[in-house]
């Protein structure tokens, strides 16, 4: 079943939608779909689905609410890729850290799902890894997150599981960020990198170009094994 939700600020002063799918038995657990810069489409919808089939109750707020609400784009459109590069440019992300945190808050008491966890795609990504150092979700997974690099200074608050898919021909992570996340997270006792040789960004997106199906299927499945590990 899916259906969208109100979720209010942390502040109580406002309200935003988010996307939710259930599974038809009780919950294993929740997983919160990071969207990417085109907003919760039809893509991140999917992943919700997905993650509601394998048991989880699944919801994916829309972060962009205070730029346009409900704002959904195809990154094979050309003027709408621009579009959510713009709206990227604009959107706050320690604020959409706290609507995150919201959004766990929501889960917990009024789905009542004490374990939460998040997955994030390209700036989602990026978020994901925020989340882990600023809130206490119990598992995060980032795919392709961008400008980590900049945010290794936070690395010490991450106390829960941290996964993250790199591919190496990233056109918006290039090497020698690459090289920094390595150099910067491969010895921390909770985070996970994997990488993806020639593998470029996008590569796990459920509809679209981007799409690589076999290194998709790949990393889906560790982060499967990933959330029932450290969601159970």
């Amino acid at each position: 079943m899916t259906e969208t939700v109100s979720i209010s600020t942390l502040e109580g002063d406002a309200k935003f939608d988010a996307y939710v799918a259930r599974p038809t038995q009780k919950p294993r657990a929740a997983i919160i779909a990071i969207q990417e810069i085109f907003g919760v489409n039809t893509g991140i919808r999917q992943k919700c689905d997905k993650l509601a089939a394998e048991g989880y109750l699944a919801i994916a707020p829309d972060l962009f609410w205070r730029l346009e609400p409900g704002v959904e784009l195809d990154p094979d459109v050309e003027a709408e890729f621009n579009r959510a590069l713009d709206l990227m440019g604009k959107f706050d992300q320690d604020q959409g850290i706290k609507d995150i945190e919201a959004t766990i808050h929501f889960v917990r008491r009024e789905e009542g799902v004490a374990k939460v966890g998040c997955v994030g795609y390209c700036l989602g990504g990026r978020l994901a890894y925020m989340t882990a150092a600023r809130t206490d979700i119990d598992a995060s997974v980032g795919y392709y997150g961008v400008g980590i690099d900049g945010l290794l200074g936070e690395k010490h608050a991450i106390a829960n599981p941290l996964l993250l898919h790199v591919p190496t021909e990233d056109g918006f992570v290039d090497k020698a960020t690459q090289k920094a996340m390595h150099e910067g997270l491969d010895d921390h006792p909770k985070v996970t990198l994997h990488d993806y040789e020639g593998l470029d960004h996008g590569f796990a997106t459920e509809i679209g170009k981007r799409r690589d199906e076999e290194a998709a299927n790949i990393a889906d499945g560790r982060t499967s094994a990933f959330f029932t590990e450290h969601l159970a």
